[in-house]
């Protein structure tokens, strides 16, 4: 890699604050980061724990999943952000679930009943209606870049074609208000 430190160390799946306590993480972690080796201390979490990551004080950087179609995090990330903390969304665009083959062979039955549920939520709040110019995945990009706290997304592609729509869809920028608001406004009917 040919470097002395990482950017950013992150803690995986969650942990409750009294596992991070009882394991010695966060002091591992801020120990490596006054010897220099490591830059930025990170935490990829949800709720309910994330809340306490926060209070914490001692993370610079928060992954969080959140998208049109899992916007449970919505405000936690706000959160996030006004603590001081950089805010990395995964998921955002609901791992490909409106756009997501069901038969592809490496699916885990776990993904298949993720994806199902997500396309399931994807129709009942009609959002084929407001996506008339764009397709599923962008509307889901953009309704995530909308997030006036969001500092950066992961995407999450494996193809060539699947990234250069990706650009093409961030370079025009969040949906328009009024657009986003609707969406929210049939997935909450829905999800209500």
């Amino acid at each position: 890699m040919n470097t002395d430190h990482l950017d950013l160390v992150q803690v995986h799946s969650s942990p409750s604050r009294a596992v991070l306590e009882a394991n010695g993480t966060v002091e591992a972690m801020q120990a490596l980061q006054r010897e220099g080796k490591v830059r930025f201390l990170g935490m990829s979490s949800v709720l309910p724990d994330l809340r306490d990551h926060i209070a914490m004080g001692v993370f610079d950087v928060f992954q969080i999943p959140y998208s049109a179609l899992q916007p449970e995090h919505e405000e936690v990330v706000r959160e996030a952000a006004r603590a001081g903390a950089g805010t990395i969304i995964r998921g955002g665009v609901a791992r490909g679930a409106p756009d997501q083959d069901p038969d592809r062979k490496q699916m885990q039955a776990f993904w298949q009943t993720f994806v199902k549920s997500k396309r399931d939520l994807w129709a009942a709040a009609k959002l084929d209606e407001l996506a008339v110019d764009m397709g599923k995945t962008e509307l889901l990009l953009r309704f995530v870049l909308g997030h006036e706290d969001l500092h950066t997304t992961i995407v999450g592609t494996s193809k060539l074609e699947h990234l250069t729509a990706n650009v093409a869809a961030a370079s025009r920028g969040p949906l328009p208000p009024a657009l986003r608001l609707e969406v929210k406004r049939r997935i909450a009917a829905v999800m209500n």
